[in-house]
């Protein structure tokens, strides 16, 4: 499969970009919008081989993130420099026809860019495991920490309390509260890209917190319940069952995009291409079809 990787200059920073595939007609492009703020594109990496459909596959770092530049001054990592960015490199790239799909942060982005800065040319939007309120996402998250055994309980509570995210009990429950709703630590039987470093934990840190139930990030106070009417494309909602993203917080995305649809995958975390790979594929062929 073809890959060709480059770099969009971007205000005095740089964006790194992969194009897997080739641009057939009839068949708009695909641009991924990676999760975080402080992940990076390689997890999509696991959907290369889609790209032999003759759908051409489009992803890439944002700045803070992965291969891309990695400001310090805090005053980049805000929705606004993303939304930007994204708009950018559509331009750069020529996609004037394309279809979008965000995962978890991603699919903020996706929500704010439609939102907030244009609905032009976008063929379809798919909204993977993505909130529109990040007080319904804490609030979410604790009810989910309420499953968790007493002790990890105990452990996240003292850590908020107290705001020291440094401690051992700490670190062990939030990485079994992670492995459980969201996917395990990258080990040695992982898929390669899944091991390789993101960069992001500055872009982490300031953007979101320190962990995803304690948001005082930049991205506090993300809240696009009320105007997610404005959203006149076709849009696809997708969640898992044991996801971070729950099902309520998918559905209150799903109840207020005109015409949305809502696809739950069974026994999925908060990465169904991951723990889903085939059906995940399989949704997301038929939707794209459906769209183009």
């Amino acid at each position: 499969m073809q890959v060709k990787e480059g770099y969009m200059p971007f205000r005095e920073f740089k964006t790194y970009y992969r194009i897997v595939g080739e641009r057939r007609p009839g068949k708009a492009p695909l641009l991924l919008l990676h999760g975080g703020p402080g992940s990076s594109h390689n997890y999509f990496e696991l959907l290369d081989d889609y790209a032999a459909t003759g759908r051409q596959l489009i992803m890439y770092d944002q700045v803070g993130c992965g291969k891309s530049s990695l400001p310090e001054d805090p005053a980049v990592y805000v929705k606004e420099t993303w939304a930007e960015e994204l708009s950018a490199i559509r331009s750069y790239l020529e996609l004037d026809e394309v279809h979008l799909a965000g995962q978890s942060w991603g699919g903020m982005l996706l929500m704010y860019y439609l939102t907030h800065v244009s609905q032009k040319g976008i063929k379809s939007a798919m909204i993977n495991s993505s909130p529109a309120s990040i007080k319904l996402w804490t609030k979410e998250q604790h009810r989910l920490i309420s499953y968790m055994s007493y002790e990890d309980q105990q452990a996240i509570a003292e850590a908020e309390r107290t705001g020291n995210f440094s401690g051992y009990k700490y670190h062990a429950a939030n990485e079994r509260y992670m492995d459980k709703y969201c996917w395990e630590q990258p080990n040695a039987q992982s898929p390669e890209p899944l091991r390789r470093p993101t960069n992001g934990a500055r872009a982490s840190l300031i953007a979101e917190g320190p962990n995803e139930f304690t948001e005082n990030g930049t991205i506090s106070d993300f809240e696009l319940t009320d105007e997610l009417y404005k959203i006149q494309v076709p849009t696809l909602v997708t969640s898992g069952t044991d996801d971070l993203c729950t099902p309520l917080i998918a559905k209150s995305v799903y109840d207020h995009i005109p015409n949305a649809k809502w696809h739950l995958f069974a026994d999925s975390r908060h990465l169904a291409l991951l723990d889903q790979p085939q059906e995940f594929r399989s949704v997301l062929d038929t939707w794209l079809g459906q769209n183009d």
